[in-house]
């Protein structure tokens, strides 16, 4: 399928500073909106099954949303990159929104479902688009400075989604979760047409890689049920395989690829998936089986759990802001995910040992540990990533990172989880995070790796070399 959109304008927009830390608060807020509603159902679950019934599909109110904000986001990356980042990300504000209200509106468990999937349509365009706009916005010797609030906008969302929807549904019900979005989405949407400048571009002929898409989407999708425990292996796992398979083929012969396989040819962007897969598989399981430790375990109570984990998103965001702005300052940039892989595995060996009459305090050094690793290593890996690639292909570079955090982050907790069966659960907490903290050194080793090249001071990119 041939169409003539705009060319993706590859040179910085000429915004002055204010407009520009307007456009920034405004991507941001995007951003949290999405981030928000892939966690703020979870207090509210009780709430909806109580009125809609369908306790067995429950789960799926989750994991609709995570599925196709993961499948979507390399999409959105690369429709970003030949229509012009400013519209599509547009779109997907107009699509999120409608169809939060959607869900809000929603009158049994399926509909909910269902809703639940197309809002994660619009958040993966949310979230990809935000980044990919700011990486043109930008350069990449002043993006540090900006990444620190980046940074404490993912974990307002990942930490704060739960506390926001439990307020929420005491005060208003479980549908004002998502009929806030609707105000808040307009707000978004009007301030980001208004505010945000990107230059005109020349129009010219794309090949729209259809194919490629499909099978990207079903790819991921089924890897995603699969790590979920969702459907039957023995279809999911060939089906996984089929498609990867597949999708490999098309691309080598596309025209416009979704997600060029050339990516990959350059040494930083290999290494850079590797970083932000472990990130994923760290945060993730972090979160999900330090609070069940805590409670099962050493006998804290739920909210006790929930704020223990402060110090690691705390330390999440004291560690991006420091990088971001030495980063900005020198120009230099690898030591930051060594010493953030580094930290994570240490701090992952400390959990490891952890059993029911360990003190909080070292739990808590724990979790800085870990936290302050994310910090140094997850935006990070997006500013490497960035940098790497040129300005037309910044859309696909950031929606590989975003993808493979989230990929990683599924096949973490499922294999998490798997380490937690068989034994006492002390045992299986211990074989985790031993697990986790040799993942963690083989990022760290992949850091060592890494190619620094010179953070560039405009936004116009040329390929960068050593691939």
């Amino acid at each position: 399928m041939v169409v003539s959109p705009p060319r993706p304008q590859p040179a910085a927009a000429p915004m002055s500073p204010a407009r520009l830390r307007a456009a920034f608060t405004v991507l941001l807020l995007g951003m949290l909106l999405a981030m928000l509603d892939n966690t703020v159902v979870g207090t509210a679950m009780p709430t909806i099954v109580a009125q809609l019934g369908g306790l067995d599909r429950l789960s799926w109110v989750v994991t609709a949303y995570t599925l196709t904000t993961a499948a979507s986001t390399p999409i959105w990356g690369k429709l970003g990159d030949l229509y012009g980042r400013k519209r599509v990300h547009l779109t997907a504000i107009a699509l999120f929104t409608a169809a939060s209200v959607a869900c809000g509106f929603a009158q049994d468990m399926t509909q909910l479902i269902a809703f639940r999937a197309v809002q994660g349509l619009g958040g993966g365009g949310l979230v990809v688009g935000a980044l990919s706009l700011i990486g043109i916005l930008v350069p990449p010797r002043d993006r540090g400075r900006y990444q620190g609030l980046t940074a404490s906008v993912m974990a307002a969302g990942q930490i704060g989604g739960p506390l926001f929807g439990g307020v929420v549904t005491s005060l208003l019900g479980w549908r004002w979760n998502f009929y806030l979005n609707l105000p808040l989405g307009l707000v978004v949407l009007a301030a980001t047409a208004i505010v945000l400048v990107v230059p005109p571009a020349p129009r010219r002929r794309v090949h729209l890689d259809v194919g490629g898409a499909l099978l990207l989407t079903t790819a991921v999708t089924a890897l995603l049920l699969l790590t979920n425990g969702v459907g039957a292996a023995v279809v999911l796992v060939p089906l996984t395989v089929v498609a990867s398979g597949a999708f490999v083929w098309v691309e080598r012969r596309s025209r416009e690829p979704v997600l060029p396989l050339t990516l990959f040819a350059q040494r930083n962007i290999r290494l850079t998936t590797v970083i932000i897969f472990v990130v994923g598989v760290i945060s993730f399981g972090t979160i999900t089986f330090v609070p069940l430790f805590q409670q099962t375990v050493q006998g804290a109570s739920a909210s006790d759990s929930g704020t223990l984990l402060l110090p690691m998103t705390l330390a999440v965001v004291v560690a991006s802001q420091v990088a971001g702005r030495v980063s900005s300052r020198t120009g230099r940039y690898r030591l930051f995910p060594i010493m953030g892989a580094s930290a994570m595995a240490v701090g992952c060996a400390v959990l490891a040992t952890a059993h029911a009459g360990t003190p909080v305090w070292l739990t808590s050094t724990a979790l800085v540990l870990i936290g302050a690793g994310l910090g140094l290593s997850t935006q990070m890996m997006t500013l490497i990533a960035q940098n790497t690639v040129p300005a037309e292909e910044i859309g696909v570079a950031t929606a590989n990172t975003t993808m493979f955090r989230t990929i990683g982050g599924a096949i973490g907790t499922s294999v998490f989880g798997a380490l937690l069966t068989g034994g006492t659960l002390a045992t299986g907490m211990s074989r985790i995070f031993t697990v986790a903290a040799v993942v963690a050194a083989v990022a760290a080793v992949a850091a060592w790796r890494i190619r620094e090249t010179p953070l560039r001071t405009t936004g116009a990119v040329e390929p960068v070399a050593g691939r």
